[in-house]
């Protein structure tokens, strides 16, 4: 659209596709072992489905704040290439986590030391930045043309 401006966060939305196909593919493999198993709800005191299922589930609960933090710092600094490894890192980081689940300790381990690291240096500097920045922050230029006069009564 003409006139309008439009952000646009390269290292956020690569980063949230590729956490949507990596959720999808914990997906699949839950579902994969719901086929084997012959379990359709519930885990069926299965230990490998309560591991995929756990994976997934322990995906959701980081990602989506990893996300937020990714996209909050991209917005307030632009895209950065240390920020594209963190991102990127942080997914290899929730595969080895997935695959670790599956019998790997190595893996799981360095997956979840991998994801706490990134979320306590995310979340330290996302707190930094307006710190930091003191002085140097400024308020967005009004855009008269968007503002109308309201007539006095």
């Amino acid at each position: 659209m003409e006139g309008t401006n439009t952000v646009i966060l390269p290292t956020t939305l690569t980063a949230a596709g590729i956490a949507a196909l990596i959720n999808m593919w914990l997906g699949l493999r839950i579902g994969q072992t719901r086929t084997r198993e012959k379990i359709s709800v519930g885990d069926g005191g299965n230990e490998s489905l309560v591991r995929r299922m756990r994976a997934q589930a322990n995906f959701i609960e980081y990602t989506p704040v990893v996300l937020v933090l990714i996209a909050a710092i991209e917005l307030a600094k632009g895209p950065s290439t240390w920020l594209w490894i963190v991102a990127g890192v942080y997914m290899l980081a929730r595969v080895a986590h997935a695959i670790g689940m599956d019998g790997n300790g190595k893996a799981r381990g360095g997956g979840i030391l991998i994801t706490m690291l990134t979320m306590v240096g995310l979340g330290i500097y996302a707190i930094a930045i307006p710190h930091l920045s003191a002085g140097q922050i400024s308020a967005p230029a009004a855009d008269e043309t968007a503002v109308e006069a309201v007539p006095q009564g």
